[in-house]
């Protein structure tokens, strides 16, 4: 199971549900007939839309709000094997060598979102943060490499 974001409260009295989630692909993930688990619960998307920086959801099955207030609080996840993603997943990225112009800066440490896109913390003598984009990250497989501009990194 890999987790894409938590339930945090339900929407209205007709079992809809909001969930914070950051997760790159979710445009894949949230659509009527997918599956989110939440509980050990297999859930079928019947809805969904966005409401300001929440995914809202409804699922079959679910038509009352007293039915997912159970949900509330909750993880939410999805079944990596039911999707097929155009890229790698942040997740899998992560304690990847990375690579500037061919010398090693440090491990990939973990990618954050700051509204305005993603940046790769990589772990080294410093840490350094790296806007996650194809002018930069220029090949991922076992190692990441990248070719950045003067000033990201410590030139010596």
């Amino acid at each position: 199971m890999l987790y894409i974001g938590d339930l945090v409260n339900t929407h209205g009295i007709k079992g809809e549900v909001r969930i914070i989630s950051i997760f790159k692909y979710k445009d894949l993930i949230f659509k009527p007939d997918n599956y989110l688990y939440i509980n050990d619960e297999k859930l079928k998307i019947k809805t969904y839309r966005k409401h300001k920086n929440f995914d809202m959801v409804t699922f079959e099955g679910y038509n009352d709000i007293n039915e997912v207030l159970k949900f509330k609080g909750s993880k939410v996840y999805i079944n990596k094997e039911e999707y097929t993603f155009p890229g790698p997943l942040n997740e899998e990225l992560y304690g990847k060598k990375v690579y500037n112009n061919g010398k090693y800066i440090g491990t990939l440490k973990e990618i954050i979102n700051n509204g305005g896109g993603e940046l790769l913390v990589v772990e080294g003598d410093k840490e350094y943060l790296i806007p996650y984009v194809d002018e930069f990250v220029k090949e991922i497989n076992e190692d990441i490499k990248l070719s950045l501009i003067k000033g990201f990194v410590d030139e010596g």
